[in-house]
Parts: structure tokens; sequence; C-alpha cells
């Protein structure tokens, strides 16, 4: 019995570290899919991450597989960051500006996702579906919390929100004289209730 309960002590900490190890992975591979588009090299992300071709492939035996890791990924970082930030943050506007800082960060990361799923419109569904059920809840929270501390104007929808960002997201990677970053800041800065 003893022996038993000892090899499960061990199995913890080694499925803790594989899942940190992922994890790593994943976060190389958006920092790569950022920088370079989501047909980047394979090799530029074990790179990134420190690990072999092998690894990767072990993990992700395709791209379409490593892409929508990283989407998944990226969606629950967004949506984990939004009730840290609200504590963390000197006030709700000041959350929800980082936050939106995060979803535009996921928004070029995910460009390019539609054409790797194309042939597979039922899993682009599945995924568009995990997008709003994860995020739209967090930045309606955040949204919240800014207008009940007086700091937005009310009647502001996250989903409407959320899609105004994505729009002035698209095309952004191919004209270099277009700032989206700068414009979304924009946006959010119109959220402010006039004092």
């Amino acid at each position: 019995m003893k022996d038993d309960e000892g090899a499960g002590r061990t199995a913890a900490p080694k499925r803790k570290d594989a899942r940190r190890n992922k994890e790593t992975l994943l976060d190389a591979a958006a920092a790569v899919f950022v920088a370079k588009g989501v047909d980047a090299p394979v090799r530029d992300i074990a790179a990134e991450a420190g690990v072999g071709l092998g690894t990767i492939y072990r993990h992700f035996p395709t791209r379409a597989d490593l892409i929508i890791a990283v989407y998944r990924h990226q969606v629950d970082a967004c949506a984990e960051a939004g009730p840290a930030l609200l504590t963390t943050s000197a006030t709700p506007y000041a959350a929800l500006r980082q936050w939106i800082d995060l979803f535009v960060d996921f928004l070029v990361t995910k460009h390019g996702l539609a054409a790797v799923l194309r042939s597979d419109s039922a899993g682009f569904d599945a995924l568009h579906a995990y997008f709003l059920d994860r995020l739209v809840p967090v930045c309606a929270r955040l949204l919240e919390a800014a207008t009940a501390a007086g700091e937005i104007r009310s009647g502001i929808e996250a989903y409407e929100l959320m899609r105004g960002v994505g729009n002035l997201c698209v095309g952004a990677d191919s004209d270099p004289r277009y700032d989206a970053r700068r414009l979304v800041d924009l946006l959010i800065a119109g959220l402010r209730r006039a004092h």
C-alpha cells in the first residue's frame, strides 16, 4: 500500500511539470505566431520554446492541432486575466484597458486561424462558441465594475465592444501604416464618462 501511495505522489509532480512544459510550448508558439504568422516554421516555435521538433509533434501532430491549442490557451489566459486585473489594477477602468490590450494581442495571434480551419466549419464554430462563452462574461464583468465606479458610460455591451475591437484589428497585418492598437486606445478612451 505504501508503494502505491509513493507512486501517486511522484505522478502528480510529473503531470504538473508536463502541463507547465506544454504551456511554455503554447506561449512560445503564440509569440512566434504574433511575430511571423500562423504559417511560421515549426522549427522557429521549437527554438523559441527551447525544445526539439519531436516534442512539438508529440503534443501536436498537425499544425492545425497546434493552432487550435494556442487559440484555446490564449482564450483561457485572457479569461483568467480579467478577474486578476480587477484585483490588482488601480481602478476598474485601468483593468479594462489592460484587459483590452491582452484581447488585442489575442486577436493578432488568432490571425490565420480561419484559413487553417476552413475545411472544418464545425470545428471553427465550436472554437468561436468557446471564445464567446469564455470571454464575453469577463468583458461584461470589467465593464460593470468600471460603470459602477462611475468611470465609463453605462449601457455598453461586452459583445459589441469586443466586436468593435475585433473590427479595428482586421487588416492591421496587411498595412504597415495602419495602427490598430492606437485606434483601439481611442475607442477605449471614448468609453470614459465626461466630467
